[in-house]
């Protein structure tokens, strides 16, 4: 008879269970939480969201601004306008010459009639036509290889005795480079006062929150309740908040993006480029739900920590 009792009498459940049923439990308690003040908690997710969509809307200009300019890096031609003189046999003897240098990728060779006809496309002709003869003069346009040392390069080609003028734009680029490398500096300074606040905010949200249930923990404290399971709840209600504020960032993102993509568009349309504003794709708006639900955690964390060692009972 004892046996049978014995064999029918329930298990205790495993310490994962049990593990899993605290987290659980704690998770739907601290939803409940924010749930039930729902005007408080909308505001300080709308905070949040607002401060992090201003470094992550700055970050999405500057891979843009990046992306664009590499479109311009790789554009490194170097324009060699020759002299009137030089008659299209012995530009074709400077292209060949050119080509056999080690420097150089390629030499595009351009006559004057195309750059006439190109000039007529642009809505030109009226004036070339009053001019009478053709000015312009044949243009080699040399892409180095990118191994060499563009401005020696550039230097070369303008003391050859063919050449009239030359046209590189490598200080612009070095410009350019420098001032994108100043913008990323200011992404980085930014989200990190911009990220620090919507910690402070997390943090002094949930410490409303322990303080409106000092007495409950005090009683916890007082059952031998240990601190991982009195800051538990309030870790995933800073967590949640991060969530939200996540999702809020990424909709004020997706929202500029949609109100400015159009014009850009067109805008880049009328001067003959097809760029178009790159947004978050889907694995990096999970890796920023990912990384603000880990911020609002830590400013939860340090909050009840400090609020555990305050009131923590003292052995008499």
């Amino acid at each position: 008879m004892s046996t049978a009792k014995k064999a029918t009498a329930p298990s205790a459940p495993s310490r994962l269970r049990v593990w899993f049923d605290q987290h659980l439990h704690s998770l739907a308690f601290s939803a409940g939480r924010a749930a039930g003040k729902p005007w408080a908690t909308l505001l300080t997710i709308a905070v949040m969201g607002m401060a992090l969509a201003l470094p992550l809307g700055l970050s999405i200009v500057m891979d843009n601004l990046r992306h664009f300019a590499g479109s311009v890096q790789q554009s490194r031609e170097i324009n060699l306008f020759l002299r009137q003189d030089v008659a299209p046999p012995a530009a074709a003897l400077v292209a060949e010459k050119l080509r056999a240098r080690a420097d150089v990728a390629s030499v595009d060779v351009r006559a004057p009639e195309q750059g006439l006809a190109e000039l007529r496309e642009a809505g030109l002709g009226e004036a070339i036509d009053a001019l009478g003869d053709n000015p312009l003069p044949t243009l080699l346009v040399v892409t180095p290889t990118g191994q060499g040392d563009e401005s020696r390069l550039a230097t070369e080609l303008e003391a050859m005795p063919q050449a009239d003028l030359v046209q590189h734009d490598a200080l612009w680029r070095q410009r350019l480079d420098a001032w994108l490398r100043f913008g990323q500096r200011v992404v980085q300074v930014l989200s990190v006062l911009l990220g620090l606040g919507a910690l402070l905010v997390v943090g002094n949200t949930v410490r409303l929150d322990i303080q409106s249930r000092r007495e409950e923990i005090g009683v916890l404290q007082l059952l031998g309740a240990s601190d991982g399971f009195i800051r538990r709840p309030f870790l995933y209600l800073g967590a949640w908040y991060g969530l939200g504020a996540g999702v809020v960032a990424l909709a004020l993102i997706g929202g500029a993006g949609a109100a400015l993509g159009g014009p850009l568009a067109a805008l880049s349309e009328s001067y003959g480029s097809h760029f178009a504003l790159k947004g978050l794709d889907a694995l990096h708006s999970s890796m920023v739900l990912v990384g603000t639900v880990l911020m609002g955690w830590l400013g939860a964390w340090a909050v009840t920590g400090h609020f555990l060692r305050q009131t923590r009972p003292t052995e008499t």
